[in-house]
């Protein structure tokens, strides 16, 4: 995976979008601020999907928008993102999906997949053919959590704790949320 000028690895004492808890964050944003990091990695991983026919990709916001974005440009397609309005996933800005649409869905980091399966389930909702889900980094410990093909260019393994038993909440450790939830 290109690394390029970033510090990807964050230690310390982190509450994750999937709400658990974890001693390392993958900040991918650090990555992708570098232009010619983002253009690198997201050729890296739209070559993982060329065997598949693509029209558009669709990536969550707030951290999967670049990636996306590099991505589409690599495989010629448009590319589009769905966002949080009141805690709820949808397509705005009037992006549009058709029905039987080839849609690849990208994103940063994936743990749980829950905010690609919002994507996925708003583009399903308008008949989009969701042909393959991609990220950076997978922390899914090898589990695919989608119904769709799911490839990464880095599979990392860092542990992740319920809040209930968190060794670090344990030692009064202050949690930091970072993300484009925890607006770090």
């Amino acid at each position: 995976m290109v690394l390029g000028k970033s510090e990807v690895l964050k230690e310390g004492h982190f509450l994750l979008s999937s709400g658990r808890h974890s001693a390392r964050y993958m900040q991918c944003a650090q990555l992708l601020m570098h232009p010619d990091d983002a253009e690198k990695t997201g050729q890296a991983l739209a070559k993982k999907f060329a065997g598949i026919s693509v029209d558009l990709v669709a990536g969550p916001a707030l951290g999967g928008v670049i990636i996306a974005h590099e991505v589409a440009r690599a495989l010629n397609v448009p590319c589009i993102f769905a966002e949080r309005k009141d805690g709820v996933m949808q397509l705005r800005r009037g992006f549009e999906v058709a029905p039987g649409q080839k849609v690849l869905v990208v994103e940063d980091v994936v743990t749980t997949g829950g905010s690609v399966k919002e994507v996925i389930g708003l583009l399903e909702e308008r008949k989009a053919d969701v042909v393959g889900v991609g990220s950076i980094v997978d922390r899914t410990g090898g589990q695919n959590p989608f119904r769709q093909p799911y490839l990464a260019l880095k599979k990392v393994e860092i542990e992740s704790f319920d809040s209930k038993d968190c060794p670090l909440c344990k030692k009064g450790i202050p949690v930091t949320k970072p993300g484009s939830r925890g607006n770090r």
